[in-house]
């Protein structure tokens, strides 16, 4: 493990590609967060139901989880470079196409799937090399990058509100458009490290005296590179599956509020400054909560997965509260609650992954979990939209949104009991083993 530690510069250059990754999710994530802003504008324009238009945000969040197993894959044939780019000019592709607004279908393909694709092409390799550019920094480098999201979608609620207002939607859409163009700027900063994180294992296998179990490594040190399949037989892992259904119930819950928060403060008579505002707390205060969460989470007093237990636990308990506003005052609260945890749990989901699964299989199980969790976020909203028409009111999202969290909370704990029983059982077996096999780097004659 450390031959593989010392191959990512753990700094230099790898700061731009940090400032590049905020700048893409922020470019990404943030447009995906606020687009609820154009739910009422599009819903209103094509005379649509409630259920009907969600299904814009469906697709594209569907589309962002389907992408990213092959977005993985395109990275290892060619470079993050290419396919951040190339994710640029779908998202501006998909948003330049819906300026046209021919039809919902049409937004379904445009917005929906286009921009999806877009965005999964640009977010994933984005992470991805962040990775491959630190190691002891790592955790760092990686709140760095994903608090673009929110510090973008602090600033988005607002500048999109007044596009919206003195361009229509329409004009709002292609202007946003223009801006991910800077996707494309920020790919081309991401200079590919895999040629010398190559070049750097085959150097430490020419050296490293033969005996001591470097071989191992340096296959290590090269599988994140070379590696070009995924581990599809973790899907027979039941840890794995816990993981999984945990994340489908998730996403079926996480993009609910984004969606329906703007037309609830509008059912409730807040004004539209207003309103556009409450985006800009949700952001803050996630940015927040990812910032607390992870600097807690670095300091090992808490298991991981209890952690992640917890954190759904306060969110479903804060939307289950969030209907109950009935001003804006009582609204902006409940959200900044919601908005904390929320930046809590995104925090630590992913190192609950890699811990469930370890690092050997981590990349593959981020593959196949947002492939598994999209699912979740293809059902959710439309889900969500058929129950608030089914009510007549847009706090029915909201419930169902905290009692499916309340469910997935249920996986986690039986998750964990799982991990615990396989632990205890791991150390029983293990026992009788130490002391007949002896490590060949502990021999002696090899310590002369």
């Amino acid at each position: 493990m450390q031959a593989k530690d010392s191959n990512p510069p753990d700094g230099g250059y790898g700061w731009v590609v940090v400032v590049s990754a905020f700048v893409v999710m922020g470019l990404t994530a943030a447009v995906l967060k606020t687009f609820g802003l154009f739910f009422v504008e599009i819903q209103q324009h094509f005379d649509e139901l409630a259920s009907t238009t969600s299904w814009i945000t469906s697709v594209t969040i569907a589309i962002f989880h389907l992408g990213a197993p092959v977005a993985s894959s395109l990275c290892v044939r060619y470079t993050h470079r290419a396919v951040v780019i190339t994710g640029g000019l779908l998202a501006f592709s998909g948003m330049a196409l819906g300026f046209l607004g021919l039809s919902m279908v049409w937004m379904y393909a445009t917005t929906g799937f286009l921009q999806g694709l877009g965005i999964s092409f640009s977010w994933t390799p984005a992470i991805s090399i962040v990775s491959h550019y630190f190691s002891k920094k790592r955790a760092l480098a990686n709140a760095i990058a994903s608090a673009g999201e929110c510090a973008f979608a602090f600033t988005f609620g607002p500048f999109f509100q007044w596009l919206i207002s003195q361009y229509g939607w329409k004009g709002a859409l292609l202007i946003i458009g223009g801006i991910q163009l800077n996707i494309c700027v920020c790919g081309v900063l991401m200079r590919p490290l895999a040629s010398s994180c190559l070049l750097e294992a085959n150097h430490s296998e020419t050296e490293t005296p033969p005996g001591n179990g470097t071989s191992r490594t340096d296959k290590e040190d090269e599988s994140p590179i070379t590696h070009k399949t995924f581990n599809w037989m973790l899907v027979k892992r039941p840890e794995f599956v816990l993981y999984a259904v945990f994340g489908i119930l998730a996403a079926m819950s996480f993009f609910v509020p984004p969606l329906f928060l703007v037309p609830l403060s509008y059912s409730l008579g807040i004004d539209e400054s207003w309103t556009a505002s409450l985006l800009s707390i949700l952001a803050m205060v996630d940015f927040a909560g990812r910032l607390l969460c992870g600097w807690y989470a670095n300091l090992h007093v808490t298991k991981t997965v209890h952690l992640l237990t917890m954190t759904i636990t306060l969110i479903s308990t804060s939307l289950m509260l969030l209907p109950l506003a009935n001003n804006y005052l009582s609204l902006a609260i409940f959200t900044g609650f919601y908005g904390f945890f929320f930046g809590t749990t995104v925090a630590v989901h992913i190192t609950v992954l890699a811990d469930v699964v370890g690092m050997p299989d981590f990349d593959s199980a981020l593959g196949l979990f947002m492939l598994i969790r999209s699912t979740g976020g293809f059902v959710g909203p439309p889900l969500a939209g058929l129950i608030v028409g089914m009510a007549g009111d847009y706090r029915a999202g909201f419930y169902m949104a905290g009692a499916t969290l309340v469910l997935s909370a249920g996986f986690l704990v039986t998750l964990d009991q799982f991990q615990q029983r396989k632990e205890r059982g791991s150390q029983t077996n293990t026992k009788p083993e130490k002391s007949t096999l002896p490590y060949p780097s502990l021999h002696p004659l090899k310590l002369q």
